[in-house]
């Protein structure tokens, strides 16, 4: 039986950062037009039916070479910030640019309007607030320029909390938690109603958000670190509590997350993936799981290869005994829900 290819709203990409570093001339028409690197332009949404998604803004550290305990050093914070405005702006271009193609979304009900009508639904995504100073100053600001969501930290210490260093095989519990500032960002984010993201957080850090938020907990890039014991996986404690509070987990494509013996293999299955996602609707519900690709930001398996191939994992799904109702939800419904609920709009 054929089935019609199923919108994804996607919880995490990386494209803005991508686009950032490319050296291209006209980086804006290098996503519009389609190419040849990457996971993500806008050709190959349409091909492979990627509707939106969580589109992040993330400053890398000045040397990406890790210590002895797997940590990063922070940016510099003019860095972070002129870096950050910088693709944000690129995301507005994009919009302005693309004849309706892409949208830049501040409600669910936008971002239900863009799919119905074709357009990519770009939410505005930070992913490690370096960008934002103790005054918090930045956040307002950007806040009315268009951010929905937010995560306090990359996978390293800043102002607001320890980010969990890439580790394998470990615990996420690393570090401390939330600073004094830390508590501050999320009650402000809790009163803009910026959805707060946890998946480069800590164990710490997430019992401290899970205890101080109002908002449903949400890992927009995060797996099971039951079936991968990998430091930025979820334990199932995490996964009860985002549960509890009606949050989300979006499954990250990245073979370094979703493989028992923790190994960069491209060549892993998609039946890997799917085990993650039936883990956690299994566990939690099938109201509380989703797709974070971070596409443009990691490894994925070949068999998906780049957003063209998405469909290829929505027939693995299909094959592995979810219904349509149930498609609908992983692929883009509980996504739109759980914003609209964070949102309220």
């Amino acid at each position: 039986m054929s089935h019609s290819p199923l919108p994804v709203f996607d919880g995490h990409n990386d494209v803005l950062l991508r686009l950032r570093r490319s050296g291209a001339k006209h980086p804006v028409r290098s996503f519009l037009d389609g190419e040849a690197v990457g996971h993500i332009d806008l050709p190959r949404a349409r091909a492979g039916g990627l509707a939106g998604g969580l589109c992040a803004i993330y400053v890398p550290s000045p040397s990406m070479e890790k210590d002895g305990n797997g940590d990063f050093p922070t940016p510099a914070q003019p860095q972070a910030l002129n870096e950050t405005l910088a693709m944000a702006r690129m995301l507005f271009d994009i919009e302005t640019q693309s004849d309706g193609g892409l949208k830049v979304c501040r409600t669910a009900a936008e971002i239900r309007q863009s799919i119905n009508q074709g357009a990519f639904a770009a939410v505005l995504h930070i992913e490690g607030a370096e960008a934002i100073g103790s005054d918090l100053d930045a956040l307002h600001v950007l806040h009315h320029a268009g951010l929905r969501t937010l995560g306090p930290v990359w996978s390293r210490p800043n102002i607001f909390a320890y980010g969990v260093p890439f580790r394998f095989p470990s615990s996420p519990d690393i570090g401390p938690g939330l600073s004094a500032t830390g508590e501050e960002l999320i009650r402000a984010c809790n009163e803009l109603r910026i959805m707060i993201d946890l998946s480069h957080m800590n164990e710490k850090g997430f019992w401290d958000i899970a205890k101080l938020s109002t908002a449903p907990l949400v890992a927009s890039h995060s797996n099971v670190h039951a079936l991968c014991q990998h430091s930025r996986n979820l334990t199932d404690r995490q996964l009860d509590a985002i549960r509890d509070t009606g949050g989300l987990v979006g499954i990250n494509f990245g073979v370094l997350f979703l493989r028992h013996d923790g190994i960069k293999d491209p060549n892993t299955g998609l039946d890997s993936l799917v085990r993650h996602v039936s883990y956690i609707a299994d566990r939690i519900g099938i109201d509380h799981v989703a797709l974070g690709s971070d596409f443009d930001g990691t490894t994925v398996p070949a068999d998906i290869k780049d957003a063209a191939g998405l469909q290829r994992l929505v027939d693995e799904l299909r094959v592995s005994g979810f219904d349509e109702a149930a498609m609908s939800k992983i692929t883009h419904q509980n996504w739109i829900d759980v914003l609209h609920r964070t949102w309220g709009a």
